[in-house]
């Protein structure tokens, strides 16, 4: 009878027991404004709208892994034309998906942190200059980083400086956006 009791205590006790500890799971979301620049050192840049989403894994209290979808409009900035009677551009109109890391700095409150990713952008791209002549559309790989600071109690409200150069058509898109974090759960 011993046994036996040991045993069921042993089962239900290991019912309890999970192999590795709950990670949380939110939805990200960050609006800004968007830029666009051609690679050349020409003084022209293009500004728009920005948004993003992403779907954050967290691994740690330092890093988690976050896929994201995204948009960027921008129009060519007409002051540089007027000015010099040129018909320059710089224009994005791309939907933004692809997969990144995140390093936090596992302060409370006041969270820097830096950002790798790899993806596709999925559009249209006028990069016009004395250099370049690109007017392109379709699926184009971008190199993005990211750097920003999460704060809050739970770090839920974010401020980034977004960068995705985009070698193929000689442009890269920039945003400085502001986000926040909704949770599915609350372990941390």
């Amino acid at each position: 009878m011993k046994n036996q009791t040991i045993l069921i205590l042993m089962i239900v006790a290991s019912m309890q027991v999970r192999a590795q500890q709950e990670k949380n799971t939110y939805i990200n979301v960050a609006i800004g404004l968007g830029f666009s620049y051609p690679t050349d050192d020409v003084d022209i840049s293009g500004s728009g709208f920005y948004v993003q989403g992403e779907y954050v894994h967290t691994l740690k209290k330092w890093i988690d892994i976050r896929p994201y979808t995204g948009l960027i409009l921008t129009k060519t900035n007409s002051d540089y034309n007027d000015k010099y009677g040129t018909d320059f551009k710089s224009s994005a109109n791309a939907l933004l998906i692809g997969g990144k890391a995140r390093i936090i700095a596992p302060i409370p409150w006041f969270a820097p942190y830096v950002e790798i990713r790899i993806g596709a952008s999925i559009g249209s791209f006028e990069t016009v200059n004395p250099f370049t002549n690109i007017e392109k559309s379709g699926v184009f790989l971008h190199i993005p980083w990211s750097i920003g600071l999460k704060i809050g109690p739970h770090r839920n409200y974010d401020f980034s400086f977004s960068y995705y150069d985009h070698p193929s058509v000689k442009q890269f898109i920039g945003a400085a956006a502001v986000g926040f974090s909704f949770r599915f759960n609350s372990n941390q």
